[in-house]
């Protein structure tokens, strides 16, 4: 039995699948070089902070929680921007700052968008009832003001890096469910979405092959805001001493244990509050890239 045939059809499917992805990447380096300058900036920001953030232990100078006889001392060339008030250095736990605050605002981010997201999704195509149920238990959760109650909820249950991730996350997913809700209502009513449903395809398949793929640039741009404010909702709780706690490094813990410096003239204590402002400016500088990309409006020229 002759396998000629299918060979030629593998061959011809590996060439096609070649062909998208180099057509994928002339798409998206085109994308990148009409791209603004504040997006630039808001990218190459972004990829540093990753890039510290992985290699933080190579990066950093001495241990995260590693102590030395000298309490605040002054920049100098063994401890580039001084050390803490137990003689920890700064520059050290700026660079793992970057890793914790980073790394459990993505954690927490992405948690809230599956809860949210997947129930946004669930319930525009449920509908009845249980669109019902969940809408207004999302509604009351709303009315409370999240950083209140994530105070009273850390207070309860403690300060633990779990805790903390899985109480914003249910927070934040309530925002997340609204705009999930609210696009895939457009969606759910299209003839394909009827089309896959009378085709007997199940509520799995027709949430991941049908809708999802329809309302991703929404949810890819929320994504990027819904970070920011995860990123200094963490910074809060950590400033008010009831988010991550020592010795983990944080930025903003960072900020509330060397803010005496500041009556002394020293900038010491601005610098862990300028890496989040920094975060949060570029994060936003490509949301609103991304934003007017996807919005289908043409570039001035």
């Amino acid at each position: 039995m002759s396998t000629e045939p299918d060979q030629g059809y593998s061959a011809a499917a590996e060439v096609g699948a070649v062909r998208a992805r180099r057509t994928w990447r002339e798409n998206v380096w085109r994308g990148l070089k009409k791209a603004p300058y504040t997006a630039w900036f808001g990218l190459i920001v972004i990829a540093f902070y990753m890039l510290v953030a992985i290699f933080a232990p190579i990066l950093a100078p001495y241990g995260e929680s590693e102590v030395f006889d000298i309490p605040y001392a002054p920049w100098s060339d063994e401890f580039k921007f001084g050390t803490d008030q137990l003689g920890r250095d700064m520059l050290s736990r700026l660079i793992y700052g970057a890793r914790n605050t980073i790394g459990i605002a993505v954690a927490t981010t992405l948690l809230s968008f599956v809860i949210g997201g997947g129930l946004g999704v669930l319930t525009s195509i449920q509908r009845g009832w249980f669109d019902q149920l969940i809408s207004r238990f999302v509604d009351i959760l709303m009315a409370i003001p999240s950083l209140i109650f994530a105070l009273m909820l850390l207070s309860i249950f403690g300060s633990t890096i779990l805790n903390l991730i899985i109480i914003i996350a249910i927070l934040d997913a309530t925002r997340v469910f609204r705009l999930t809700r609210a696009v895939s209502m457009n969606v759910v009513v299209m003839d394909y979405v009827e089309a896959a449903k009378l085709r007997g395809e199940g509520l799995a398949w027709v949430m991941r092959k049908e809708i999802l793929p329809n309302i991703m640039p929404p949810l890819v741009a929320e994504f990027g805001l819904r970070f920011c404010f995860v990123f200094l909702t963490i910074a809060s709780l950590s400033f008010l001493g009831v988010g991550i706690q020592p010795p983990t490094a944080d930025w903003g813990s960072m900020v509330r244990e060397n803010a005496t410096l500041i009556t002394y003239g020293d900038i010491t204590p601005l610098l862990p509050a300028a890496a989040i402002a920094l975060l949060t400016v570029a994060v936003n500088f490509v949301v609103d890239w991304f934003l007017h990309k996807t919005s289908g409006l043409r570039d001035e020229h």
